[in-house]
């Protein structure tokens, strides 16, 4: 066997996952992000991948495989050659025509079905690859986890209609559960948003542990949501009929909420005796929406928003990003704030934006958006729109509306779940698999059409769905292990029995490689360490590190007692079988 197992964790090694592949020599590190399989490595991969292909077989989808070096011209039909900005590998061959190392294949999978259909007679079908795909991650991490190169299964569902791409959808997601649950990795199916991916609904499945870089909220019903895809149940409006009316007040240096709070409850305390805290206060800030060109603009343009929240709460850029999508979007700089001058620093407020600003004779005033856990009748302190000034007792609804309610503050525990169920956990997980309804995005930015039962020509829906399978290994070992070494489940391991063979006597070796002929005869995969002058505790270490799940040992006992020692990976169960029945029970054990 091509193997050399380490007793040290590689230096560079930032995850248990990638520690123990490197050093049970399953993977060996090429470059950053970048990986060579060994031979046990190469096994368990290929057993992961045999399963997803029968998992997706068994829903009558079918196989192809695309190349991983693609011409620029589809990716620009679709914007994503300049949506995916430096994340994807781009190079030029010698006629200086330009390429891309595929991050996905919507586009291909959609060109070929064109190129092969034209009528809702062949449809429905659904097509998938197993393939390598490529992107130029800023700081590769976590081993296999999070890489430059890795192996994806994508596949593609082609339907007449959005009821066909409903079902192709939930025929697929049940295929990924039966996947998960075969390879015995711990799953939570998590709502998501379709980023730039494009389309409507979308689910994300997260394996949890403390390492991912994904963070998930769980509700007391077991329904979760990515972070981003969070949304606030409706908050009931509150009566503000005994508010007081909205009034000017003096603040000197009050520029940040903190000292706000203290300017308010030393100038002007609440006669109810209570302290003025952050959440009494509504504070606005300027976000840029950055814009692809459109019928009104012929190149990119960029929109300055304006975004109010509770001043106890901060903005996460993600969500609200989410809340603009196509456009991306970045805090406005002060070339940006220049062409709106009632934009007051420290002091920016709503009565100068939308329908307030408008009101206010302010010309073209910018967009604005609130928090959706703001109360219709809630009452706030808000910026002034003048330096040194803030209002007091502003009611939203009665004294400022929004042209939108938007999801902009960043979630904490505690906050009601979508569902109503009760308050939000979270957890964080690796992101193992993804579901999307894509609609009609990639079938009209490439023309992909058919002609239905009328005649008429129509646009195809589409689904598009993928997982990690180089990632899903990560974190079965990631999941799968102790302080010895790696523990793998029986379906995938490299084999299903590692039998030794220890000590000086021929005896013990003539047994164990009897025993392998034997277990081999019965189907059983085994790998055989009969290594000489190498001591039974390296031995022992190398299979425990190794991970396969039973080690069946031939050495002293066998010589003196004749038995064969049958132990459990995880040292649960250990047994001692005479020689001539040991092939037998091991088979009854698996």
């Amino acid at each position: 066997m091509f193997l050399r197992t380490l007793r040290e964790d590689p230096a560079d090694a930032d995850v248990d996952s990638a520690k123990l592949l490197q050093r049970a020599g399953y993977i060996r590190k090429a470059a950053p992000g970048i990986w060579t399989w060994l031979p046990l490595g190469l096994r368990v991969l290929n057993k992961i991948e045999a399963i997803v292909r029968e998992e997706i077989d068994g829903i009558g989808a079918q196989e192809v495989h695309f190349p991983a070096l693609l011409p620029r011209e589809p990716y620009e039909a679709t914007h994503r050659w300049e949506e995916y900005g430096d994340n994807i590998f781009r190079l030029k061959d010698r006629h200086e025509a330009d390429y891309l190392l595929a991050p996905t294949h919507e586009e291909m999978f959609t060109l070929l079905v064109k190129d092969m259909y034209s009528s809702y007679k062949d449809l429905p079908v659904t097509l998938y690859q197993i393939q390598t795909k490529y992107r130029d991650e800023f700081r590769p991490r976590a081993g296999l986890i999070r890489g430059r190169e890795f192996i994806m299964k994508d596949a593609y569902s082609f339907t007449i209609d959005e009821e066909g791409m409903r079902k192709a959808y939930y025929d697929e997601r049940g295929a990924y559960e039966r996947i998960f649950r075969r390879l015995d990795l711990r799953y939570v199916p998590v709502f998501a948003m379709s980023g730039p991916m494009g389309g409507s609904a979308s689910e994300e499945f997260l394996a949890p542990m403390p390492i991912g870089e994904d963070t998930f909220a769980l509700a007391p019903s077991g329904k979760a949501w990515n972070v981003e895809a969070l949304t606030t149940p409706e908050v009931p409006a509150v009566d503000c009929s005994a508010t007081p009316a909205m009034a000017s007040h003096e603040t000197p240096d009050s520029k940040t909420i903190e000292a706000l709070v203290t300017t308010a409850n030393k100038l002007y305390p609440r006669e109810d005796g209570r302290e003025w805290t952050a959440a009494d206060t509504l504070k606005t800030v300027a976000v840029t929406l950055l814009h692809a060109e459109d019928e009104d603009h012929d190149e990119p343009w960029r929109e300055v928003v304006a975004v109010a929240l509770p001043g106890d709460r901060q903005v996460d850029m993600k969500r609200l990003e989410a809340q603009f999508a196509p456009a991306e979007i970045e805090e406005s700089t002060e070339e940006d704030l220049k062409a709106h001058p009632e934009m007051v620093a420290g002091y920016m407020g709503p009565m100068v934006f939308g329908k307030q600003g408008e009101a206010a004779g302010v010309k073209e005033p910018v967009r604005f958006f609130i928090d959706a856990h703001v109360a219709e009748g809630s009452e706030w302190i808000i910026g002034g729109d003048k330096a040194g000034e803030h209002r007091f007792h502003a009611v939203y609804g009665r004294d400022f509306v929004a042209d939108g309610t938007v999801e902009a503050v960043e979630v904490r525990h505690g906050d009601m779940s979508p569902d109503g169920s009760g308050p939000l956990s979270f957890e964080r997980g690796v992101e193992i698999g993804q579901v999307f309804q894509l609609g009609l995005k990639y079938s009209k930015a490439l023309d992909l059409k058919v002609l239905d039962q009328n005649g008429k020509t129509v646009p195809v829906w589409m689904g598009c769905y993928g997982i990690g399978v180089s990632r899903v290994l990560a974190c079965i070992a990631e999941t799968h292990h102790d302080d010895k070494g790696l523990a793998w489940p029986a379906v995938i391991a490299p084999a299903q029995v590692h039998v030794m063979a220890t000590g000086k006597d021929e005896a013990a070796f003539e047994a164990a490689e009897k025993l392998v002929g034997e277990l081999e005869a019965r189907g059983v995969e085994v790998i055989y360490d009969d290594r000489k002058k190498v001591s039974p505790g390296v031995k022992f270490k190398d299979a425990e590190l190794i991970g396969v799940p039973l080690i069946a040992v031939a050495g002293r006992d066998t010589v003196n007692n004749g038995t064969i020692e049958v132990r459990d990976r995880d040292g649960g169960n250990s047994v001692a079988v005479p020689v001539a029945e040991a092939a037998q029970v091991i088979a009854d054990r698996l």
